[in-house]
């Protein structure tokens, strides 16, 4: 750990310099911007980049790196800051390297007063220039430096959105599949409350009307259709989607493998031409822009053939949420192509395929490691030039253990809320957890009704009975 011992107003002498550079990072700019006050979208923009003229968050970066190195080194602890002249000059954004330079310019016995030349540049670029006047402290002070603490700014209320984007849409016929929980049935409930969903319940009758009794909910109206237990529930649910009499399917109670083994069988079940596919929706705070983590739920070891439809499920899916031309990281552990490293190879080729337009809607990239798929900073220090890197909208991950790895840790460690959707078959089927919030499955809910609705568009809706 390091320590600081500070110059007294007597040792400091008139030229006297002191420089520091640092790197800022996208929390600090925006940080910055709450400090200041100015949080208007035009200043602080997507990418995490300040825009706004005057004492505003450039201004006060700019400020806080001068603060810094006058507090710390010259002259260091127990220095009081007094006033300043500073003008601004630019843009400081998220990955930018900024130095510093204080200058001794003029001592002042009365009130042991220091005015500073000051400067903050961006290579050759001067952001700031001016002076800064301090009150030096006089008796020798040392201290050790103290970890500045994480801060989590929650960028994007993604979930939020999502809602607001259903509001006008007309209800989607929903078959919630073994509804025999607290939660399976009232988040069922609720997301019918809210419009998302006209829910048909599918399941052993006697258990879905002791699940609600036991929670107060009132079933009256609602469509119940009576199966002796889950197996039975998953087939029937799957075949009311086979005959257009619902447009989406929503796991309750039972076991994901029991509902997808209903889905897969080519004859009976829900598949397409398109191989089945599973997207994390996620709302990290750390994250400007909602993350979508594909495919870490059903396929185990993807072949290339599977990730081209992979990657076309989770554009089609992030074109329908309102990005219209998503960013798709294809990571691996390295961001070279690496013939040890299968996964390279297959980035390469999908990034090729994308070229010859067998992929199409979205902008990919790859191999990109983690931290340059999501980071400015990263990429902009490992000289990634890119028009992905940093700005990723979907994560496609080599294998379902990365995946899942990936977007549990997104959750449990990064507080990251996560929603989820099966695409790629014949209606938007939700794998709901029994971990999952009540925000969580009105989120899940939500992706269906916006994915049926859109299906709606382009294919007729029968109109039968159950």
């Amino acid at each position: 750990m390091r320590s600081f011992t500070n110059i007294t107003f007597d040792e400091l002498t008139v030229g006297a310099t002191a420089t520091v550079a640092r790197r800022i990072s996208q929390t600090e700019v925006e940080a910055l911007a709450l400090v200041s006050g100015d949080v208007d979208p035009f200043h602080i923009d997507a990418e995490g980049n300040s825009h706004a003229d005057g004492m505003t968050a450039k201004a006060v970066g700019a400020e806080a790196v001068i603060s810094g190195l006058l507090s710390r080194r010259m002259p260091g602890p127990g220095t009081t800051l007094v006033s300043q002249n500073l003008k601004f000059n630019g843009v400081i954004s998220a990955g930018d390297e900024l130095s510093a330079t204080v200058t001794v310019r003029e001592k002042r016995e009365a009130g042991h007063l220091v005015v500073f030349d000051c400067s903050v540049s961006r290579g050759d670029e001067k952001l700031v220039v001016g002076t800064v006047t301090v009150e030096a402290p006089t008796k020798r002070i040392s201290y050790s430096e103290v970890a500045t603490p994480e801060m989590v700014l929650r960028r994007n209320d993604a979930f939020a959105k999502l809602l607001r984007r259903c509001e006008g849409l007309p209800p989607v016929r929903c078959a919630v599949v073994h509804p025999c929980d607290r939660d399976s049935l009232l988040g069922a409930l609720e997301a019918a409350k809210r419009g998302l969903i006209i829910p048909v319940l599918v399941g052993p009758e006697a258990k879905i009307r002791a699940a609600a009794d036991a929670q107060g909910a009132d079933l009256a109206g609602i469509t119940i259709v009576p199966t002796e237990h889950s197996h039975e529930a998953a087939a029937r649910a799957v075949r009311l989607a086979r005959e257009g009499k619902v447009d989406a399917l929503m796991k309750g109670s039972l076991h994901t493998d029991e509902l997808l083994a209903a889905v897969v069988p080519s004859a009976t079940g829900l598949r397409t031409a398109r191989r089945m596919s599973h997207v994390f929706i996620l709302d990290v705070p750390a994250y400007p822009r909602p993350l979508l983590v594909t495919d870490a739920a059903i396929n185990i070891q993807p072949t290339l053939r599977d990730k081209v439809d992979i990657v076309q499920n989770a554009i089609d899916l992030a074109q329908i949420l309102g990005i219209e031309q998503p960013k798709v990281a294809i990571l691996s552990a390295v961001e070279t192509v690496n013939p040890e490293i299968p996964s390279t190879l297959d980035a390469a080729a999908l990034c090729k395929m994308a070229d010859r337009g067998q992929i199409t809607g979205g902008l990919l990239d790859g191999p990109l490691a983690f931290d340059n798929a999501i980071s400015l900073e990263a990429a902009k220090t490992k000289k990634i030039v890119s028009e992905v890197a940093g700005r990723a909208d979907i994560l496609l991950v080599p294998d379902l253990e990365s995946g899942n790895m990936l977007a549990k840790q997104l959750q449990y460690l990064a507080g990251a809320d996560s929603a989820g959707i099966v695409l790629g078959t014949r209606v938007p089927i939700v794998l709901t957890s029994r971990a999952d919030s009540v925000r969580t499955r009105l989120a899940s809910t939500a992706i269906l009704a916006l994915v049926a609705n859109a299906r709606r568009k382009h294919l007729p809706v029968p109109v039968v009975g159950l």
